[in-house]
């Protein structure tokens, strides 16, 4: 299997450098799914952009953002991002039931989070060929025709990082080992 390089500031393409820079000043260090990504510069600025415009431009609040991206992780079965995103999830006060249950797969007590959980999960399993009655459903518990969109925009954000996980076999990062997770089998 080919080996890709997990890099530093350093030794990483000029274009990217930059990108790394702004990750160590934000986090404290480079995150090992950063530091892979900076093999291709298009890829890192690709994900930081989503990445950027699903936090601050969507209408969703920080533990509906959460919600879909681990519902994509967990589908994707995305070690690093599992717990890469509990450890955000803990940082940002999620409750631990809605964070079990991300990790998981199982219901979230509350009506409307849960109901955009399933419609995340259905967005991810169906490659957004939904039924009839999905998006009533999301909509019926009071989210709106953007919000549906923004569920894409979530989807398309943890493509970027889960698929680059598993091609990279990036390692996890030491700020995120106590929430480690592993795929079903």
């Amino acid at each position: 299997m080919t080996d890709f390089q997990t890099h530093t500031i350093n030794s990483a393409p000029e274009a990217s450098k930059p990108q790394l820079e702004h990750s160590q000043k934000t986090y404290g260090f480079v995150p090992n799914l950063h530091a892979a990504m900076a093999e291709s510069p298009a890829l890192l600025e690709a994900y930081r952009t989503i990445a950027g415009i699903f936090d601050t431009k969507t209408n969703l609040n920080a533990t509906e953002r959460q919600i879909i991206a681990m519902t994509n992780n967990r589908l994707n079965g995305c070690e690093y991002c599992m717990a890469a995103h509990t450890s955000i999830m803990q940082s940002l006060k999620v409750p631990a039931d809605v964070i079990e249950s991300l990790r998981t797969g199982t219901p979230i007590a509350d009506p409307k989070l849960e109901a955009l959980r399933v419609f995340a999960e259905k967005v991810n399993v169906q490659r957004g060929w939904m039924e009839d009655g999905d998006i009533e459903a999301v909509l019926a518990v009071g989210y709106t025709n953007a919000t549906v969109f923004e569920v894409i925009v979530g989807t398309a954000y943890k493509v970027l990082s889960n698929y680059t996980n598993h091609i990279a076999e990036t390692p996890l990062d030491d700020a995120f080992s106590k929430n480690e997770w592993h795929a079903e089998a």
